[in-house]
């Protein structure tokens, strides 16, 4: 039986939910694109990808993380889901509860059968009943919830979310962060938590009451317009001390090891094609 665990977004990472990316790609440029996806495109870069080739990087980081002592689970196919591989926004542990997302794309909603293994036996287990919210918005800080309010999470979904937490017996304040800008995929694009008191920032997409919140709580390590069209903000902790980042983003990691981080790089680059990477990819279960 499963017993998910989380407090932070830098614990040890001792057990990790994946999915391979399918042959189904994205229509990108087709004349039925979704006018979120429009607005998505002017934030991030979207191009085509090779599905094959994401799947010989996943299996890069999963041997990764293996020899780092983490569990990896394979979810099984959503079949006819394009971006499958993004198991992050399908559900995110907070404390001792399991949270099952509320997709904003009606297309990815069969991507949340797959998780029915990890969900039987778990002794907590919440299903929010209104808005949306994905787990690629969602970032734990000390007693609180950060929760981007992009094109795919709902401040509906924010209150719900706060509601299924008091219900369960978690203590900790749920707090919205609003962008400057339309058209934000996700938070984990711009902010990302790296070790304690530690923070990436893509400042240019966030409004100043939200760069002095973070200004506050976090040593800040600021990333580019450039950096963040990449992806390469959008890092994986596996521990306090450790972080993975994308091969290319030297500057990135150079800040991070001058902050005392060991920093362990992977070819990424065929994921990043689409506005998602590494902790997109992964849906911690258990972090010590």
């Amino acid at each position: 039986m499963l017993t998910p665990h989380a407090t932070s977004e830098y614990g040890a990472l001792r057990h990790v939910a994946m999915r391979y990316a399918s042959d189904v790609t994205p229509d990108l440029d087709g004349p039925d694109v979704h006018p979120v996806l429009t607005r998505q495109k002017t934030t991030s870069s979207w191009q085509p990808y090779d599905p094959a080739t994401v799947r010989t990087q996943q299996d890069t980081l999963i041997d990764l993380l293996r020899s780092r002592g983490t569990e990896v689970t394979l979810l099984g196919a959503a079949p006819g889901c394009p971006v499958q591989h993004y198991p992050r926004d399908i559900a995110f542990v907070i404390d001792h509860l399991l949270v099952v997302a509320r997709l904003n794309a009606t297309h990815r909603r069969p991507e949340a059968d797959a998780l029915a293994p990890l969900l039987t036996g778990a002794p907590h287990v919440a299903r929010l009943d209104e808005g949306t919210i994905e787990g690629g918005d969602v970032a734990l800080h000390t007693g609180t919830v950060l929760v981007g309010l992009g094109e795919e999470t709902s401040p509906a979904g924010v209150a719900a979310l706060q509601q299924a937490l008091s219900h369960h017996g978690v203590d900790r304040e749920v707090r919205p962060v609003r962008f400057a800008t339309r058209g934000i995929v996700h938070l984990d694009d711009h902010f990302t938590i790296v070790a304690p008191g530690t923070a990436l920032i893509h400042r240019d997409v966030f409004p100043h009451a939200e760069q002095r919140f973070f200004e506050k709580h976090f040593d800040l390590v600021d990333v580019t317009d450039a950096e963040a069209r990449a992806v390469q903000a959008n890092v994986l902790a596996i521990a306090p001390d450790t972080v993975i980042v994308i091969a290319g983003s030297d500057r990135i990691a150079g800040q991070l090891a001058a902050r005392g981080l060991e920093v362990l790089a992977i070819d990424y680059s065929e994921v990043t094609r689409i506005p998602g990477s590494l902790r997109c990819t992964t849906l911690p279960l258990i972090r010590a």
